[in-house]
């Protein structure tokens, strides 16, 4: 894997960086980012700013939700900050979890389930799980206490982005010819912390119980993906990540309701 020599110049490691996370932005979101020159290696850099991505589209959806609710009542104000959401990402992560849900229920051995995700068309199970995730989250964000959301919705958008950084780092990858492969073994150690570092910013919000007991949670869910993942098809796929990453917003907005259920 490339990298830039400790040694280069401060400004072609902005640059570098730059990129990065311009890459990060281009390939999560459809927010419009300025002209860069795109390369495998930015792409791989990019994942470190994964985080910073949830976060900025957990504060645009904050932003929306805040609004709204001072417009309308607060369930009104979930579904336009769901559809906010929706739209910044184009339901990237939410076409990975109805894919991998048709793959995963559907299948009955590994070549089946790897060739019913890469379908484009939804099946029952995908579009069921979607339906109920998306009404787990709407019910979520009308019965958490108004002032906690704008919290709870960047802390769950970060943490869901920051899950794909340990899964490419230590699983296997097994669809071919998949948009997220070249990822794969390029999170080093360093690039986990910088995402790490971004992760865990909205938890500094909150008292530190409750950040302890958020992060269990979050570590939990991981844990058990990865092991299903690799007893199921033997490693991760695009559409998982995204699917890992919906579990996880849905688990951290749960997480906020429990606590500060209206």
């Amino acid at each position: 894997m490339n990298s830039t020599p400790d040694h280069a110049p401060a400004s072609s490691r902005q640059r570098q960086e730059l990129r990065a996370l311009a890459t990060a932005f281009s390939f999560l979101t459809r927010i419009p980012v300025p002209p860069f020159a795109w390369s495998e290696h930015s792409f791989r850099q990019s994942t470190a700013y994964f985080p910073l991505v949830g976060l900025v589209i957990g504060a645009l959806s904050a932003a929306v939700f805040t609004i709204s609710a001072m417009l309308w009542p607060q369930s009104i104000a979930a579904v336009l900050t769901l559809v906010t959401a929706v739209a910044l990402t184009g339901a990237f992560h939410e076409d990975g979890l109805a894919d991998s849900a048709d793959g995963l229920g559907g299948g009955w051995t590994t070549e089946d389930k790897l060739r019913i995700m890469k379908d484009s068309r939804i099946g029952t199970y995908g579009a069921v799980t979607l339906f109920l995730a998306l009404a787990l989250k709407l019910a979520c964000l009308a019965s958490t206490v108004a002032a906690m959301v704008p919290l709870a919705l960047i802390t769950a958008h970060t943490l869901g982005r920051w899950t794909t950084l340990p899964l490419v780092r230590f699983c296997a990858y097994v669809s071919e010819g998949a948009s997220g492969k070249p990822l794969v073994g390029s999170v080093s150690a360093r690039r986990i912390g910088l995402g790490t570092a971004i992760a865990v910013l909205p938890l500094l919000w909150l008292p530190l119980p409750q950040a302890l007991a958020l992060i269990a949670v979050v570590a939990a869910l991981l844990v058990s993906s990865q092991r299903w993942l690799r007893r199921s098809i033997g490693g991760i796929t695009g559409d998982t990540l995204g699917a890992v990453n919906q579990l996880t917003e849905c688990a951290v907005l749960l997480f906020f309701c429990a606590h500060y259920a209206i």
